[in-house]
């Protein structure tokens, strides 16, 4: 469960009260501990008392590092009740480039990623994306389109994400979940699933440039850009998330993209 960290009140209660549920109906519930949605959803789950299912918080920075630092308290009662995870070594500070692989992690351990409200263009959204790559069930909660906060989860059901309203719904998408996802939302942004990382191999660091070469204003899609550049589809997507976080691309209907 992911969502914004200015939340509205209406969606920080929302995503606790979804968090509690799923947790009392068995699921373990993965998110980042970040501000606003993401804390709530912990906490929500961990309300649930130790009979129900867990919660896992995935954080950017060492596993000795609260970010944070206000979500100490509830950081350390994750990784007492539920599970810690940790990519970076002890004593790393969160960096903006560790949120990405950090929203890898969230999107691989679940079989549903949930956006409970997100601006169009959050790290939320690309959670999303990555879960739907990895074929993974995008839900989202709409929201009013006056407000911008919701315009990203408007979007995630526009591009086929399912809307979902109630617990109840999330339990029936999931409780059956078999890797075959009721969403479109797979087949709208290609599919890719990421390819497992090869020890030694380069960077993908280094197709972020040849990548934005390729780009302009026109959307193109992702498929061609995989053709032209050279480069496995793993590495060109990781090149466009890295465009994406840094504001310079725009995701457009049908697996397109273009230059922001």
């Amino acid at each position: 469960m992911v969502g914004a960290r200015n939340a509205s009140a209406g969606a920080v209660k929302l995503a606790r009260d979804f968090a509690h549920g799923l947790a009392c109906a068995g699921f373990t519930v993965v998110s980042g501990l970040a501000r606003g949605i993401d804390g709530v959803a912990h906490a929500g789950a961990l309300a649930a008392g130790p009979d129900s299912g867990r919660t896992i918080g995935v954080i950017a920075s060492g596993i000795d590092i609260a970010y944070p630092p206000e979500h100490a308290a509830l950081q350390e009662r994750v990784a007492v009740e539920g599970l810690l995870l940790a990519e970076q070594p002890p004593g790393t500070e969160p960096l903006a480039r560790h949120f990405p692989t950090r929203n890898r992690i969230i999107a691989g351990l679940a079989a549903g990623t949930l956006v409970v409200e997100a601006a169009p263009r959050s790290g939320s959204l690309i959670t999303a994306r990555l879960a739907g790559e990895m074929g993974r069930e995008v839900m989202a909660v709409p929201g009013s389109p006056l407000d911008p906060r919701s315009h990203g989860c408007n979007q995630l059901i526009r591009d086929g994400a399912v809307l979902v309203q109630s617990v109840d719904d999330v339990v029936e998408l999931l409780s059956g979940f078999d890797g075959s996802p009721g969403s479109r939302f797979v087949s709208v942004f290609g599919g890719h699933k990421p390819a497992p990382r090869v020890e030694g191999e380069e960077s993908t660091g280094s197709t972020v440039l040849p990548v934005a070469n390729l780009l302009t204003t026109a959307p193109v899609a992702v498929d061609e850009l995989i053709r032209q550049s050279g480069a496995d589809a793993p590495s060109v997507q990781m090149a466009l998330l890295e465009l994406e976080i840094g504001g310079r691309l725009l995701r457009h209907a049908g697996g397109r993209v273009s230059l922001a």
